[in-house]
């Protein structure tokens, strides 16, 4: 079992290669023949920016699929999280801790709930968090329909919060210097990319990931708990989704049913890109990262190349998702020949 263990880590380390491979190389391509914003530093702390939320909930769901399982639930709760916390600050008076606490709730109630069925009743993951996904966009209904923004002025304070990269500003047009900058979301994913990295890394439990995700028979012969390793991993997902919702909350600032609209099939998506395989056992957190950069940047390059309509970045998600599960599947068939 060991050496099939550093199989599945050297299969996550070349998938992780590849993906940090084609991301400098998309970049610095965009930079020698797109230049434009690209050249700025601040173009690619916008990505993290904007990305802050997707980043968390990408960490999220590599949790879960290193398990073997999914949970396509996420968007739908990023909905409900931003639409509870915009009504209670803004029509309840609520204060921001409280807030944090009430998106952090909703995270892990759907976590549990989700994990329980899944792992101690054996219902198949899809379904179960397709249900989830279901009632979370239909309780946001029921929380309010209309959009609407925040004017709580505790939370505008710390949603209008800049933190300054020292060094990395540029001179705008009129000859002015501007900083660089990165929003609090960006520290609060880097964290959790860091500690999700030492959980996968470094913990019993990161190894019961894997070894549930790559074979739960021999999971199960090594004493390894495999229905609390599933819950676990899927309540950390949920976790994750209720911090990653409030990060969007900040980022949007109101609340709206549209909210995280098809943010669980790009977590998905990069999830794949970073290396995390759908059939389990194989993945790394900072591959998922990589992956939301690559991601980011592929649309980018899209849109800076003059292919404003949504359907061209579709076409060319779709393409990089398909180039990273053929290169996926000739890993898996490199570990099946070896």
């Amino acid at each position: 079992m060991k050496t099939n263990n550093k199989k599945k880590l050297s299969d996550s380390n070349l998938l992780l290669t590849i993906t940090v491979v084609i991301f400098f190389a998309m970049y610095i391509g965009a930079i020698l023949f797109l230049k434009g914003g690209f050249l700025r530093p601040q173009a690619f702390l916008n990505m993290l920016n904007s990305n802050a939320c997707l980043i968390i909930l990408s960490c999220g769901m590599s949790l879960v699929m290193i398990t073997g399982g999914i949970d396509i639930s996420l968007g739908g709760q990023m909905a409900l999280i931003s639409m509870c916390c915009a009504v209670y600050l803004d029509e309840m008076g609520g204060n921001v801790f409280v807030s944090i606490l009430i998106a952090l709730a909703i995270g892990i109630a759907f976590g549990a709930f989700i994990g329980y069925l899944v792992a101690y009743l054996d219902i198949q993951p899809f379904i179960v968090s397709l249900a989830g996904m279901f009632f979370a966009r239909g309780m946001t209904t029921i929380v309010r329909t209309a959009p609407f923004n925040v004017a709580n002025e505790a939370f505008t304070a710390l949603r209008r919060t800049r933190i300054i990269v020292p060094g990395l500003g540029s001179v705008n047009r009129k000859g002015i210097y501007v900083d660089a900058y990165i929003e609090i979301g960006v520290i609060v994913a880097l964290l959790v990319v860091v500690l999700m990295f030492i959980l996968l890394k470094w913990t019993k439990l990161g190894r019961a990931f894997y070894a549930v995700g790559g074979n739960k028979q021999s999971a199960l012969m090594l004493g390894i708990n495999v229905k609390r390793t599933k819950f676990l991993a899927h309540l950390l997902c949920g976790l994750l989704a209720g911090i990653g919702g409030y990060v969007l909350f900040l980022n949007h600032g109101n609340g709206s049913v549209s909210n995280g609209a098809g943010m669980e099939m790009d977590a998905i998506a990069s999830s794949i890109i970073g290396g995390t395989l759908l059939t389990g056992g194989v993945g790394n957190i900072i591959g998922t990262f990589f992956g939301v950069l690559s991601l980011s940047t592929i649309q980018n390059i899209v849109s800076s190349a003059g292919f404003d309509e949504a359907w061209w970045i579709g076409i060319t998600t779709a393409a990089m998702l398909c180039l990273f599960l053929v290169i996926q599947s000739i890993v898996l068939s490199r570990k099946k020949s070896s």
